[in-house]
């Protein structure tokens, strides 16, 4: 706050001086003075009494007898506590044995419903010297009953509010409390303060009598007489505002007082201070320890607008002040400005337990180097941000509950920075969170959820870290990251959101680490428009994140990106695992990928990826599928039990494989068709339950020193007019042999290994055997097969040689070509029963190539 604008505040209105007191000689003064009110008493606390009475000396009453002198030294006596007094042993005295009987019925025969009754006419100080003529006194005296009418009437609280320290104030359950008092206890703690209640500080000051042993408390009408009260010195500090509406107040905190609203119920929602001209409370250097809580603060003037107001808000906190804001309910309802602004180098309040709520602005705003401790607040249904966070503004935020704004949930920009810690942020119109313009807030374990966009957006250069995070149920994506922005992103589960998990795009950068990411509507993670997810020497990084169930691609890399994907685990999609389209790039290496209801890798559209030691298994639709003008270096990866082939290239892709291991696949090893084309490279291809290598429809691959073995079927195919280069490759121990051609074919070779293949098509075609019968529907052995015009076969059927000519003998039989198929014949699905087959296979038509690949429709979602 500038001295302008302090010096121009209207002045404080002085509080109204206390009515004079007759002249007292020195014995009144000993009896009547408040500052020896209280008894003494013995028991833990003692020394921590607030009313600090002194023990009144005897020697003026030396004339009295033992008796008397010590039954008023009882009554006058003092401590530091309003506790039990130990038992001191009684002086008799012969002057006082006609009272003696007296004495002694009112100490210990008089009921105790009587004396209740008689003390509950007394006040603090007479009930607290009372406690001191005996035990049985003292624990009378202690009633709850009493101290708690006594405790209502002075500070209105239907609960005891305990103020055990400096800037610590909260409400008990009488009856959940540790101590058999806490209405004393309370009283004890809070008899210093003045009170502000309108309207009573002349009935007080009017009835002496009334009052008598309260001269000590100090009561205003005004809040602004109050602090007027604590800079001349009346009082330290300690005011109660009760119960009403304060209006117009002009509440400039310069020192460091102590405000708590005084009331019954919920004491918040009956103390209400509102200014309509400016703001409702302002703290300046100087109020570094003032506290003000448990009262409702609003900003209310009457034109709402922009024209005729400059920023002004419920609270104000400027430089070099730390003030405690605890349990207030905080509204604005002028569109400019905010309810809360911290600013300025040294501002650092503690805001905890508030409501910040239904304001026509931003709710808290936090600017200018200002820092702070906000804990434990609500923050909802605010026109703009929950929180605003800007020009190195670096606050410390945990727990609070971040919801339904009409905006954004918390929105750091411009250099804002911040640590946000456990806070539940969800409900949000935009973002729950937005960082922009080089903010740089660090977000841990946060709930960020159920947004009416996305969860977290990091735009135009923006940072942060987020880790430890929960971040779902977002209707667009969890976290969008784009246009040179570059967050950290580790740790956190990133799931169910009706679209994606992570979507980078336009140039967006960051470090994706250890996240789990699963469930998402669309892909887990997608990468498109150049983005390039943190720069490590011109690369990016996705690292050791857990992407699964996502109803999409896992990770879906596009037009221009080049991230590197690392020791993910990317599994149990709906779709593709990693999905590489229109120019995406990057790296995918050292991950698990598997169980993918399409294949684990998908390259398509000019798409040229490194994917190098990832182990690709248990894809449905195949383990890395290649089309459309991919391309590839596919690297040292292991791909193995997947439902169709290991690796399928078709439709004019290129991409270079080697040193793969490509084995124990439910169908082929490596499927080349439709064009495909390709570099296959030293190789291992083996234990596959289809062809090793099957090459189809015009494709023309160059296979190089690649090992094809111990396959199920045959080690090369090659049908449909296809062609292929095949140089120093090792082709041996395959059932059904080792290289097939079809006819037609016309095929490169140079230094190949064929040898020690098991060649059982041969072997059966010489001991007369149908071919069904090694092959069975599944598989598709390479021989001459025919149809048969007698049994009016179609050009779906194929007759194996043999049933030609045992089967079909004396038919109108007709040679096709030598290509690969099954029997019809031995599989029972012509007229005549096959006499060398067995029992008949009731099954479809011929196939003569693997069942193509399921292409991810990914597309549509674009």
């Amino acid at each position: 706050m500038n001295s302008a604008r302090a010096s121009s505040r209207r002045p404080r209105r002085v509080s109204r001086p206390r009515p004079v007191e007759p002249q007292r000689n020195n014995q009144e003064r000993d009896e009547d003075d408040p500052a020896d009110m209280v008894a003494e008493e013995s028991g833990p606390g003692a020394q921590n009494s607030p009313y600090q009475l002194r023990r009144k000396s005897l020697l003026q009453k030396r004339t009295v007898c033992p008796a008397k002198a010590n039954m008023e030294g009882a009554s006058t006596s003092t401590t530091d506590n309003f506790g039990h007094r130990a038992k001191r042993p009684r002086v008799s005295g012969k002057c006082h044995d006609l009272s003696a009987p007296a004495e002694q019925y009112l100490q210990e025969k008089l009921p105790d419903e009587v004396v209740l009754k008689i003390f509950s006419y007394l006040l603090e100080q007479d009930l607290c010297r009372a406690a001191c003529v005996c035990k049985r006194f003292s624990e009378l005296a202690n009633d709850p009953i009493i101290w708690k009418r006594l405790y209502m009437e002075v500070f209105e609280y239907t609960r005891p509010m305990m103020h055990p320290e400096a800037g610590k104030f909260f409400q008990v359950n009488p009856e959940e409390y540790d101590q058999p008092n806490p209405w004393k206890e309370s009283f004890q703690q809070l008899y210093k303060g003045a009170h502000v209640k309108p309207a009573f500080a002349e009935h007080f000051y009017s009835n002496p009598d009334r009052y008598k042993g309260r001269e000590s408390m100090l009561y205003y009408d005004t809040i602004e007489d109050a602090l007027g009260g604590v800079q001349e010195g009346h009082f330290d500090g300690l005011i109660f505002v009760h119960s009403g509406i304060y209006t117009d107040e002009w509440i400039y905190i310069e020192s460091p007082i102590t405000m708590v609203g005084a009331a019954p119920g919920k004491v918040a929602d009956k103390v209400v201070i509102e200014n309509t001209r400016d703001s409702t409370f302002v703290f300046m250097e100087g109020s570094e320890d003032a506290y003000v809580g448990y009262m409702t603060i609003r900003f209310n003037p009457d034109d709402k607008s922009a024209q005729h107001h400059n920023a002004h808000h419920c609270l104000e906190i400027t430089v070099n002040c730390s003030p405690i804001i605890d349990h207030c309910i905080i509204r604005c309802t002028c569109t400019v400005g905010s309810a809360v602004c911290v600013s300025g180098q040294g501002a650092f309040p503690t805001i905890k337990h508030c409501n910040i709520s239904d304001c026509e602005n931003v709710g808290l705003y936090i600017t200018d180097h200002a820092q702070g401790m906000y804990e434990d607040n609500e923050i909802s249904n605010n026109a703009l941000a929950g929180i605003w966070v800007k020009n190195h503004g670096n606050p410390i935020i945990r727990r609070n509950h971040i919801h339904h704004g009409r905006d954004v949930g918390v929105f750091t920009f411009d250099h804002g920075m911040g640590y946000f810690d456990s806070c539940n942020i969800h409900r949000n119109r935009i973002a729950g969170f937005e960082v922009k313009a080089y903010a740089n807030p660090t977000v841990v374990c946060c709930e960020i959820h159920h947004g009416q966009t996305g969860g977290i957006y990091v735009h135009e250069k923006g940072r942060g870290q987020f880790i430890d995070n929960k971040i779902y149920a977002n209707n667009f994506a969890g976290v969008w990251i784009t246009s040179n922005s570059d967050p950290t992103i580790r740790g956190n589960a990133i799931y169910n959101g009706n679209q994606g998990g992570v979507y980078i795009f336009g140039d967006g950068r960051g470090l994706i680490e250890g996240n789990d990411i699963y469930g998402n509507a669309l892909a887990g993670i997608q990468i498109r428009t150049n983005s390039c997810p943190i720069h490590e020497k011109g690369q990016g990084v996705i690292e050791e994140n857990e992407v699964y169930s996502n109803t999409l691609a896992g990770v879906w890399v596009t037009t221009g990106s080049t991230p590197v994907l690392r020791r993910n685990r990317i599994h149990s999609g709906k779709q593709v695992g990693v999905y590489f389209y229109d120019n995406g790039h990057g790296v995918l290496e050292d991950n698990d990928i598997y169980n993918h209801m399409y294949s684990g890798v998908q390259i398509r559209t000019g798409s040229n990826p490194k994917i190098r030691r990832n182990k690709i298994w248990g894809g449905q639709n195949g383990g890395i599928l290649v089309y459309n003008s991919g391309l590839g270096f596919i690297e040292d990866n292991e791909i193995f039990d997947n439902a169709m082939a290991g690796v399928w290239i078709k439709t004019d892709s290129n991409p270079t494989l080697r040193r793969n291991k490509i084995h124990d696949g439910r169908d082929g090893g490596i499927c080349i068709f439709n064009g495909g084309r390709g570099l296959l490279e030293e190789n291992d291809i083996f234990r596959n339950a289809q062809a090793g290598v099957l090459i189809s429809t015009n494709s023309h691959p160059i296979l190089r020193k690649n090992r094809i073995f111990d396959g199920f079927a045959a080690g090369i195919e090659i049908t449909n007019h296809a062609t292929a280069t095949l140089e120093g490759n090792q082709i041996f121990n395959n059932r059904f042999g080792g290289l097939f051609l079809a006819s037609g074919v016309n095929v490169t070779m140079k230094d190949n290994k064929i040898m020690n293949n098991q060649d059982a098509i041969e072997k059966a075609v010489s001991r007369g055997q149908c071919l069904y019968k090694i092959s069975s529907y599944t598989s598709y052995p390479m021989h001459d097969f025919y149809r048969c015009h007698t049994c009016n076969t179609t050009d779906r059927n194929a007759i194996c040689v043999n049933c030609i000519k045992k089967c079909h003998q004396g038919h109108d039989v007709e040679f096709i070509r030598h290509d690969r198929f099954f029997c019809d014949c031995g599989a029972g699905t012509l007229s005549n029963p096959c006499t060398l087959a067995g029992e008949p296979t009731h099954d479809t038509d011929t196939l003569y190539d693997s069942a193509p690949p399921i292409e991810s429709n990914t597309l549509q979602h674009n």
